[in-house]
């Protein structure tokens, strides 16, 4: 299939059969996290677990017209945060993916990546974000824009394998992934250009996954067809692909919020690499955004039970 628009990730959130995915929200005595949680529920993505002090979830519920009887609330285990708690539920067998509450992002990071917790699966942690542009044809995703800072190589080639593994679990055949530089040729001075021709290599040998890169390459040429012909740039997937993989956060994350702030754009994120997935949603974010992050994850979670 062909993803088109954000709007389809929240039909097939809908679609997952009468039981919803599960989330557990780490730390949902927090406002901007109970109303991200209300707005899924109300579109009918998702199931939650509301994790932390009970009384003060039920008082924010309760201003907020609900019955806090209706909702699923978890209270902070003695001598545990609520992400670590949170992480007990889901190790319980109770909850399918993890949401930052009012918990800090190292916080909720820490109980998902120690090795005893079982959830680690040896690949680097990323932030997958999907990108809904009013002048391409197709939702595009990128990464890294939000969690590994300077990835090396072997880093880069997980945060290649967690972008592709989120289109083919939502059922985009063969991602087609530019490993973005400022020149498309190897060049020994610049070690973002060897490693992207090095992830290329990789993917030729299969050691990707179901997926084709190109690397290195400029982002005018992987973004428009026309330019890659009038820079005589022979690729058959300028202008249509899939994935842009970022040398570095910065670059990613610069990347992101410029697209974001163009008129029209809509997007969701996921954070990646971990046995399920994790929403770091922003209150800045408008309530369709959340809903979208939210279903977003529940896709990938009922996908990666099957």
């Amino acid at each position: 299939m062909e993803l088109t628009n954000l709007a389809q990730i929240r039909e097939m959130a809908k679609g997952t059969g009468t039981k919803k995915s599960r989330m557990a929200v780490a730390g949902a005595a927090k406002a901007a996290a109970i109303d991200a949680v209300l707005e899924a529920v109300d579109e009918g993505v998702v199931e939650p677990i509301l994790v932390g002090p009970t009384a003060e979830i039920r008082e924010l519920l309760n201003e907020r017209g609900r019955n806090a009887s209706d909702f699923n609330i978890v209270e902070t285990m003695l001598g545990m945060n609520p992400a670590e708690t949170a992480v007990e539920v889901i190790k319980a067998g109770d909850a399918d993916f993890l949401m930052k509450g009012s918990v800090e992002t190292s916080e909720l990071l820490r109980p998902v990546v120690k090795r005893e917790n079982g959830l680690r699966t040896g690949r680097t942690i990323s932030h997958v974000a999907f990108y809904d542009l009013p002048f391409y044809h197709k939702i595009i995703v990128t990464s890294d824009g939000g969690v590994t800072a300077y990835p090396d190589l072997a880093k880069k080639k997980d945060i290649v394998v967690n972008a592709v593994q989120a289109l083919l679990t939502i059922g985009v055949k063969t991602p087609k992934v530019g490993i973005l530089c400022c020149k498309e040729t190897p060049d020994d001075n610049m070690i973002e250009t060897l490693d992207a021709r090095a992830l290329q290599e990789m993917a030729e040998k299969g050691e990707l996954g179901d997926c084709k890169v190109v690397g290195p390459i400029s982002y005018d040429l992987a973004m428009s067809a026309e330019r890659a012909k009038i820079k005589k740039f022979d690729c058959p997937y300028s202008g249509d692909f899939d994935v842009l993989i970022t040398p570095n956060i910065h670059a990613g994350n610069i990347l992101g919020k410029c697209w974001e702030l163009l008129p029209n754009v809509e997007m969701c994120s996921y954070v990646s690499g971990a046995r399920i997935p994790i929403v770091l949603t922003s209150r800045a974010a408008p309530a369709s955004e959340r809903i979208t992050c939210i279903a977003l994850a529940g896709v990938i979670a009922a996908g990666n039970k099957e």
